[in-house]
């Protein structure tokens, strides 16, 4: 490797670093100026459309509207959902309690002396912490929300001068490649989100359907759970299938009927994301299972739950602009999955 090379090389590290630290430390602005931007490339179609018809603002106004009440409404499902799950958990703190101590007494007698090492009342503390932290997180989720529909609107305003200027640049190849690269980022969003709202609505209907049937409590909020974690690759899933089966657990009293509730659950999720999605997808939106799973976790690190729900989005925008690049093609190549595998 030439001294030129090893410069270059460093480079790209050192700039990889620093905006790795930027976006962590300021993730109170790039995060929601992130999802602003997914949103705008979802909704941009529908603003176009509309826009063809009525003045221009008023379109915006239209646009902003059924994004807000999208949004809005998504946003009341996670509140009420988890506002019902947290109530009934804080009123079968008992059952909760009494179900740990037995677990404790299964240790001690299984000879493993723990009761030493554990409180008696930690189900009792962690249950009133987890309330308390839902809590936070749905006033946090308020401010969040303010924010993105702030730069969403910002942005829709700002989506044709940002086309303009781009085909403007001295560099004619630079900006040609820059707007098929935005088009096909937008197309590719577009298609993500009509995948993974039919197949969070599907495993969302599978779900309820399943917890009626079985008799688990809650089985409406359990429906909303799926579905809107189901917008998390690989981790919503499993989070979607393992509440449930500890509520059940703690319902039935059973380990036995936990476990089959879980490996339903598994099921339902498996075929629905593992079989079904892939076909629906289709080679346009493949990528690396590995580079799925770690954009999952690389961005909820930065960004908390705002991350894990933007990171497979940020993936696909930047293997989209390395695509449209000679210098960088291979690098697409490289993460993108087989042409029958999807999200």
């Amino acid at each position: 490797m030439t001294d030129n090379s090893i410069i270059k090389a460093s480079l790209v590290v050192c700039a990889l670093i620093m905006v790795h630290t930027a976006a962590y430390f300021l993730r109170g602005i790039f995060a929601p100026a992130a999802f602003a931007i997914f949103i705008v490339a979802v909704v941009w179609p529908l603003h176009s459309f509309i826009g063809r018809r009525i003045p221009t603002m008023l379109a915006l106004v239209v646009t902003l509207f059924l994004t807000l009440a999208v949004v809005s409404g998504l946003s009341f499902l996670v509140v009420w959902a988890f506002g019902l799950i947290t109530r009934w958990l804080v009123s079968n703190t008992d059952r909760f309690q009494e179900l740990y101590l037995h677990g404790v007494d299964w240790l001690e007698g299984h000879g493993l002396a723990v009761k030493g090492f554990v409180s008696t009342d930690l189900v009792t503390s962690w249950i009133s912490g987890a309330a308390r932290q839902i809590g936070g997180q749905g006033y946090g989720l308020v401010s969040f929300l303010v924010i993105v529909i702030a730069f969403t609107v910002l942005g829709l305003l700002e989506v044709d001068m940002l086309r303009r200027n781009v085909a403007k640049l001295d560099n004619e190849e630079l900006g040609h490649s820059l707007l098929r690269s935005a088009r096909e980022i937008s197309g590719k969003y577009q298609k993500y989100m009509l995948v993974r709202t039919q197949m969070s609505i599907l495993t969302g209907l599978v779900v309820w359907g399943f917890a009626l049937i079985a008799g688990i409590e809650l089985a409406t909020a359990w429906g909303v759970v799926a579905f809107v974690f189901n917008y998390i690759p690989f981790l919503g899933p499993l989070f979607a299938t393992v509440f449930p089966s500890l509520f059940a657990l703690v319902q039935f009293e059973s380990p036995n009927l936990a476990i089959l509730v879980f490996a339903c659950l598994n099921a339902i999720q498996f075929f629905i994301g593992s079989y079904l999605e892939p076909r629906i997808a289709g080679a346009q939106l493949s990528l690396s299972p590995f580079m799925v799973l770690f954009a999952v976790f690389f961005w909820s690190a930065l960004w908390g739950v705002a991350g894990a729900f933007i990171g497979v989005p940020i993936l696909i925008a930047i293997l989209t602009i390395c695509g449209h690049f000679e210098g960088s093609r291979w690098l697409a190549t490289l993460m993108s999955g087989e042409n029958k595998k999807a999200f």
